[in-house]
């Protein structure tokens, strides 16, 4: 049958209006460009940029969450005279960031028929000017409009050239392309792309000016002015970077940094060991932006906020204000590209309560697709992965205080590749893995899908599987009172397992378990997630949809029970909520509201029963990275929220932290209300599970009654008559449900 229920959707809630709530956990390693502004040295990287103070040792970040309007950061640079720095993006949009805000431009300038890349290849800023290098060719940027000027569409024949960098001298811009080193004065046929001329034939990356005029190959640079050009006599790796500063030469070479004078005469070499980017002198000291480790002085100390490893992100575990992150994919394994040789090697990060850490097991070791990992619940120094790469390394791995122990493998010699996924501890501490059969180039079949119990007193998970099951596309199981759940993606006969061991885990005499499946209304493209509320209703998310099913012990024992769709009704006509939406995880609440996270949709926090939209958190109106959140995790204590996705982890400061019949630490925020300052709702949180609600004015006068439920409620300021209340003080008296326990709080309102 159908749950009817009304779809309202209470507020759709905009980045401006709860910025302050959000906080990143960006990796802040890989730094692509440096510059300085007066007392501070700013770095751009990956997501976000951060600002070191020398004098101080303070480091302060600028991200998504506090201020930038988008992630993929590929190019940056900074005016000191003006304090204005510009952001170019991945997607080809910029951030102008002036001592006034931080403006996001859009409208980037793009040829009809062009279809490359909008991607922001190179930033230079001479003024007020800006010039930017693109697919598509060459744009001025005019800073204090805020609005593009000129463009060259670099185009033969509709077959487009990228530049690479682009610099301006004298009213002159240079440019570094594949075709070599072009040049056009800003005038009225600066945008005719044949009217350009050529200053040096070749293949070119990075040009810059200053004192004198440099452009580089791969590895080698040219520099002086007008039609007189020396060659630097050393043949370089391959140069990553160039820096005219201070009357001298910076060039960066994949892992070393080298320093001429205008002369072409090396003053200054320093080998960073390791990947580099990007290099800067302040104050006569060189600062070098490493790919893994942050920036480094000469001295090799590394400067940077704490953060992961890498922005890469899947699956998280939280216990014990400590943090764990499997960063491999489900779909597909790691493949190492020459650009990224390192990015096949990816483990675990692992924040540990007070700073972030990444295992050395994993430096100079085999490549990595880690599906899961999961603290020991009795022991969190020790913690158990999956690796779901098909080779020597597959299986599960324990690790004690990050080092490796040991490797548990599912039937290494078979020909077929038994992949390990998911893992989950019950409550009485058993650990369940399940396990993929994947078919290689051979003939012939395999179970498809199976799961394991560990055990402690062997060390082993042990050769036999706990059971099997012909399905396909197994994910991580979800544990809650002697039940397993475990969804599966693809099938033939089945979506979701639900096996009851009736907390007897290593007897499985009495066990029951049944596939639910097409029959019992579930889509027919699979099951990705699953979350067991605190009524015991299992919410099942497909690939088409969300399901409900009620009493799984109950329906186990069924012959044919059957799933639910929430129907909504919204302008008066029905609709089923996430119809043929891509379920990629659900979380519940202690509250019993939940977040569904849809594939391309963002995240949606909805009330017990699906009947409210609470929020709707995409990219476009949140700190979110993008808009397929690949896991969700709740910190009852705290009521984070902990989103995780391929572009890096972002946590929400929800409004529910671990409620029960009675109340916790009631909070109301923010306090005092503002007008001038916030424009939304005053929010109580610590509530009771359901909790009656009286407002008063100082006379004692009713001003506004409810019950709210779930742990939180939200005044919008009105009175019963909707009317906006009067600047003054506002008494909130609360009960529980069963009127056992009362808390009280006061609400300044200053219109």
């Amino acid at each position: 049958m159908k749950k009817t229920l009304l779809f309202i959707a209470l507020f759709i809630a905009l980045m401006t209006q709860a910025q302050s709530k959000w906080s990143d956990l960006f990796s802040y390693n890989n730094v692509l460009k440096i510059r300085d502004d007066g007392d501070r040295i700013v770095a751009a990287t990956e997501n976000g940029i951060f600002y070191y103070y020398p004098a101080t040792g303070e480091i302060k970040k600028l991200s998504k969450a506090n201020g930038l309007h988008d992630v993929k950061i590929s190019a940056f640079d900074y005016n000191t005279a003006t304090q204005t720095g510009i952001v170019g993006y991945q997607n080809g949009s910029l951030d102008v960031i002036t001592p006034n805000g931080i403006f996001l431009i859009v409208d980037i300038p793009l040829a009809n028929g062009y279809n490359g890349s909008k991607k922001i290849n190179h930033i230079s800023i001479n003024g007020d000017k800006a010039i930017i290098s693109a697919g598509y060719g060459v744009s001025i940027f005019n800073i204090t409009k805020r609005e593009f000027g000129d463009t060259s569409f670099f185009s033969v024949g509709g077959v487009y050239e990228a530049v690479n960098s682009a610099v301006l001298q004298d009213n002159t811009v240079y440019v570094a392309t594949a075709a070599g080193v072009k040049y056009h004065e800003i005038n009225a046929t600066f945008p005719v792309y044949n009217s350009w001329s050529t200053l040096s034939s070749g293949i070119y990356k990075k040009i810059d000016a200053g004192e004198v005029l440099a452009y580089a190959s791969a590895t080698q640079v040219r520099y002086g002015s007008g039609n007189s050009f020396s060659t630097i006599s050393r043949t370089f790796t391959d140069i990553k970077d160039l820096k005219i500063v201070d009357n001298q030469i910076i060039v960066t070479d994949q892992t070393q940094v080298f320093i001429y004078n205008l002369n072409g005469f090396q003053q200054k070499n320093f080998d960073a060991g390791e990947f580099i980017n990007t290099a800067f002198v302040y104050n006569n000291l060189l600062y070098t932006g490493t790919q893994y480790s942050g920036m480094y002085n000469e001295q090799k100390i590394s400067f940077k906020p704490d953060g992961p490893y890498n922005n890469r992100s899947y699956k998280l575990s939280l216990f014990n204000n400590q943090i764990w992150v499997a960063t491999g994919n489900r779909d597909a394994d790691p493949v190492p590209t020459t650009a990224n040789p390192n990015e096949d090697k990816i483990g675990y990060y692992h924040y540990d309560g007070s700073k972030w850490n990444y295992p050395t097991y994993f430096d100079n070791n085999t490549a990595y697709n880690i599906l899961d990992i999961v603290p020991d619940p009795s022991d969190p120094t020790q913690v158990y992965f999956t690796n779901y790469y098909p080779s020597g390394a597959k299986g599960v791995f324990k690790m004690k205080n990050n080092e490796f122990v040991k490797r548990y493998s599912f039937n290494d010699g078979s020909p077929w590749y038994y992949r390990s996924v998911g893992l989950a501890f019950d409550s009485q501490n058993n650990l369940f893995c399940t396990v993929q059969c994947i078919y290689p180039s051979l003939s012939g079949n395999c179970s498809n899908a199976s799961f394991y119990l560990f055990d402690k007193s062997k060390d082993d998970f042990g050769a036999t599987p706990y059971t099997s099951y012909n399905i396909g596309g197994i994910q991580k199981p979800v544990i809650k009172d002697g039940v397993l759940y475990i969804p599966s993606q693809y099938y033939s006969d089945g979506g979701l397992t639900i096996y009851d061991y009736n907390n007897t885990a290593s007897i499985t005499s009495d066990d029951k378990f049944k596939v639910i499946k097409t029959t019992n209304n579930l889509p027919v493209n699979g099951t990705v997630s699953v979350s067991v509320d605190n009524n015991d209703d299992v919410w099942i998310g497909t690939r088409e949809g969300l399901r409900i099913l009620s009493s799984p012990k109950s329906a186990i024992l069924e012959d044919n029970p059957q799933t639910d769709y929430i129907t909504i009704e919204e302008n008066g006509l029905g609709e089923e909520l996430f119809r043929d939406a891509n379920i990629l995880q659900i979380a519940t609440d202690s509250g019993n509201q939940k977040w569904v996270s849809v594939d391309g949709g963002g995240v949606f926090y909805i009330s017990s029963g699906g009947e409210q939209t609470i929020y709707h958190f995409t990219k476009a109106n949140s700190s979110l990275p993008n808009d397929s959140v690949t896991d969700i995790k709740i910190d009852e204590k705290t009521g984070k929220v902990y989103f995780a996705t391929t572009d890096g982890i972002m946590v929400y400061q929800g409004d529910v932290t671990e409620v029960t019949s009675n109340f916790g630490n009631v909070l109301v925020y923010p306090n005092p209300v503002v007008y001038s300052q916030y424009k939304g709702n005053a929010r109580i949180r610590g509530l009771a599970q359901k909790t009656n609600i009286r407002i008063t004015d100082a006379a004692g006068n009713l001003i506004h009654s409810a019950v709210a439920n779930g742990g939180y409620f939200e005044w919008n300021l009105n009175n019963q008559r909707g009317v906006r209340v009067a600047s003054g003080i506002y008494y909130v008296l609360m009960t529980n449900e069963d009127a056992t326990d009362t808390a009280t709080a006061k609400i300044a309102v200053v219109n």
